[in-house]
């Protein structure tokens, strides 16, 4: 089983500045967490932090106790709502590993918390270091407590602190390591990302991760390849359309024949649905590829309640429909959105609106008019079936991916918190970032919550009834 800890990026600085208030002596805090589980993987995601009063603990340089009514009423809270409980200490001393005196300490605790929870999920144990550098252990089924796979930290920067070094020794692997470091394609060797949507922006971004050495890719398309989008669908064919092959098949199928490392996990079907939601929800990194409102709100969703970053990436062609000037391009656009969890949403940056969430149904509803809107995915005032747009797609894919490495291995000239979205005018030539806004007042509240019932408070998403 692969399990992972994330949290946002102000809840690690919560934790530090609490876990180090300068007098050298070990602090402590209690983490709440929900979690959602896909084949081998299960994810943590910090709900709640709290923080154990310094006065109230027996703090030395090398260990910390409390009294246990500190924590009962912490572990009541868990138990009735199925939350995990995760331990939090520091090293003053940046001691790199759990010591003697945290080994015997967990021994005692995470038994008994396992006891009070009751729920089938894992508890866990992790030290910060001074650094803010994490390391973590876990205890679920049976009495071995295993090392946290992951510990992941979602911001304007992407920390990311995998339990050991990878050891990557494939020529392949090497190759990219001079690109961007050992570290960071170590790391990416570990990942599973998930991209939602892999025709016109989603099949080149596809391309990218195979060829980064992503561990695992989510691919979620409920579409078959059609004719009129092989000019923009990377390794379709004429034989895919006449089949009528589903997409994430022949992305499947293309992706097997590059004999790299990369594993394909399929969904074919939309993002609403269970099986979309919980393959989606243990990913490291989300990558956007749609262009409806309900697809981005569900993907904001995903990222919030299990702490997730996301990239949303969008392009359209501004053309004139009339006269004379009937079809000629005004402008290219795009803009690659990243969506810090906790911070502020698609929603609160004016890209979706509720009122179109709810009013989007049109496939049942309105075929033409669904029709129209997936042309307008690419065309504002021009009717267009085959739009030649896989130059742009390319381009905006390649914006998307990059932004991503930055994040985890910043080599930009600005600081990452001063680029929340990448926007560009081909037509302009020009490249211009956007900062971050104020949080969004609608989503914040449920960072971390992890799997719920219904999933992500959607109705329409309900486990069907056996």
């Amino acid at each position: 089983m692969n399990v992972t800890l994330s949290m946002s990026v102000d809840q690690h600085a919560l934790l530090q500045g609490h876990l180090f208030p300068g007098d050298g002596l070990e602090a402590a805090a209690l983490l709440l967490c929900g979690g959602s589980n896909h084949s081998d993987r299960y994810r943590l995601s910090i709900r709640d932090v709290i923080l154990l009063d310094h006065d109230k603990c027996k703090r030395l340089d090398d260990r910390i106790s409390w009294p246990t009514d500190l924590i009962v009423p912490h572990l009541d809270h868990a138990e009735d709502l199925g939350l995990s409980v995760v331990k939090v200490h520091c090293h003053p001393g940046n001691f790199p590993q759990f010591s003697e005196v945290d080994d015997i300490g967990d021994h005692e605790l995470l038994p008994v918390v396992r006891s009070w929870i009751g729920a089938d999920i894992p508890h866990g144990s992790i030290v910060m270091q001074p650094c803010g550098r994490l390391f973590g252990r876990y205890l679920w089924q049976g009495d071995e407590m295993r090392s946290i796979d992951m510990i992941s930290v979602a911001g304007p920067d992407i920390r990311l602190f995998p339990a050991t070094a990878h050891d990557r020794s494939s020529s392949f692997g090497r190759s990219q390591d001079q690109a961007f470091g050992e570290g960071t394609t170590a790391t990416l060797a570990r990942l599973r990302a998930g991209i939602v949507g892999i025709s016109g922006t989603g099949s080149p971004l596809l391309e990218q991760l195979i060829r980064l050495g992503f561990a695992e890719i989510v691919i979620i398309d409920p579409d078959i390849v059609e004719d009129r989008n092989l000019n923009r669908i990377l390794n379709s064919t004429v034989a895919d359309a006449r089949m009528g092959r589903l997409k994430v098949d022949v992305a499947e199928a293309a992706a097997i024949a590059t004999e790299l490392p990369t594993r394909i996990i399929k969904v074919p079907s939309t993002l609403m649905s269970p099986a979309a939601i919980d393959a989606l929800s243990v990913c490291d990194v989300i990558f956007g590829c749609v262009d409806t409102h309900t697809g981005r709100f569900a993907m904001n969703l995903v990222s919030t309640y299990h702490i997730i970053p996301y990239f949303d990436v969008g392009v359209m062609l501004d053309a004139t429909g009339d006269g004379n000037a009937a079809g000629r391009i005004q402008d290219i656009l795009g803009t690659i959105h990243y969506i810090v969890p906790g911070r502020s949403s698609l929603i609160s940056r004016d890209v979706i609106s509720l009122r179109t969430v709810a009013q989007e149904g049109l496939a049942n509803s309105d075929p033409e008019a669904e029709a129209q809107q997936v042309r307008d995915k690419y065309f504002r005032g021009l009717t267009v079936s085959r739009p030649a747009v896989i130059s742009i797609n390319m381009f905006a894919a390649a914006l998307a991916v990059n932004d991503f490495l930055a994040r985890i291995h910043p080599y930009r000239q600005m600081p990452n918190s001063d680029v929340a979205s990448v926007e560009f005018s081909l037509g302009q030539l020009r490249l211009t970032a956007d900062e971050e806004q104020e949080n969004c007042v609608l989503l914040h509240p449920w960072t971390g919550h992890g799997k719920i019932s219904p999933l992500l408070g959607l109705p329409e998403l309900s486990e069907p009834r056996s």
